[in-house]
């Protein structure tokens, strides 16, 4: 399906303009979303060193970081480009336009992928090595291979990826793990599914055309909704663990408490107007998908700053 799309652009990507072609490629790594990984990579490494880290080590880490999480969303625009080129939301990425090649994406994606684990053993240390690759492998293999076209559950266990960075941000400074990092990584965990089923509810007739059983396919609002409401409980309840561990102190707790009454004000919203049937823009979905992202930015400048203030 993905060459005759692909066939039907007029010359070869080679013909594009240099700039145009540049872009592409950037596109492939898809930045946005690596925008939210370091946000919860660089706190953690404050909250770490309980103060300022090394800022060679913190630029390190975030070259690192972006090369692989780069190389993963290659992978998946090359894996899913079939189903790409079917999607509105995903329509004009590089491979459905013709502006890269399969081939281009795929030797890209595996120099990103092997440069980053390179960088991440010889910069940073070989334990953060291991779980960006490790973070890599599963949101390839295990996420967009396996469980994205069969599961309703693909984002919740393939989330895990995307949890992936907490424990490489600790990892950096420390060379090791911690009780912190493992709720920092939890809180992502349970964050995932009600920050991207509202997104999924939007475009559910994007999803549902090329046979991808996203939870809003398969069910209805009010059971999203519903699923909703229950993984933000878990996750503001988690959120406030780091300062009964001794992790944090009380700007933190302030702003994880205050952040969470919002987010929870705002998942029982949706809920409450999907019970009444309401569908279409008034549903205001992606109200909780935007302030699920500033919900977590917000969340883990606390983790930053935090130390600061003890």
């Amino acid at each position: 399906m993905a060459g005759g799309e692909l066939s039907q652009v007029p010359g070869s990507p080679g013909d594009r303009p240099l700039k145009d072609r540049v872009m592409g490629f950037v596109a492939l790594t898809k930045p946005r979303v690596i925008e939210l990984l370091l946000m919860t990579t660089v706190p953690v490494m404050f909250l770490a060193a309980q103060g300022v880290p090394d800022l060679w080590l913190v630029l390190a880490t975030c070259i690192g970081g972006y090369l692989s999480a780069g190389g993963a969303g290659a992978f998946n625009m090359y894996i899913d480009r079939d189903i790409d080129a079917l999607m509105a939301r995903t329509a004009q990425r590089p491979l459905v336009t013709g502006m890269v090649s399969p081939r281009e994406c795929l030797v890209f994606a595996t120099t990103l992928a092997v440069g980053s684990t390179a960088w991440f053993w010889f910069l940073v240390n070989p334990l953060s090595a291991m779980l960006s690759l490790g973070a890599l492998l599963f949101y390839v293999v295990v996420y967009t291979m396996i469980l994205k076209r069969r599961t309703a559950q693909n984002i919740v266990w393939g989330g895990i990826a995307g949890c992936m960075p907490v424990f490489i941000g600790w990892s950096s400074v420390t060379n090791s793990v911690s009780w912190a990092a493992l709720v920092l990584f939890l809180v992502i965990f349970f964050w995932t599914p009600p920050h991207y089923w509202p997104l999924s509810m939007k475009v559910k007739d994007d999803y549902e055309r090329v046979g991808v059983p996203m939870l809003p396919v398969i069910a209805g609002n009010k059971a999203v909704a519903r699923q909703i409401v229950a993984y933000s409980w878990v996750m503001v309840g988690v959120s406030l663990l780091l300062q009964p561990l001794g992790y944090t102190g009380w700007f933190y707790t302030v702003v994880a408490l205050a952040c969470g009454a919002f987010w929870l004000k705002e998942a029982h919203g949706l809920q409450a107007r999907a019970k009444a049937g309401i569908t279409g823009s008034k549903l205001k979905e992606m109200r909780l998908f935007h302030w699920s992202i500033t919900y977590v930015s917000l969340l883990f400048v606390a983790v930053a700053v935090d130390p600061f203030l003890r």
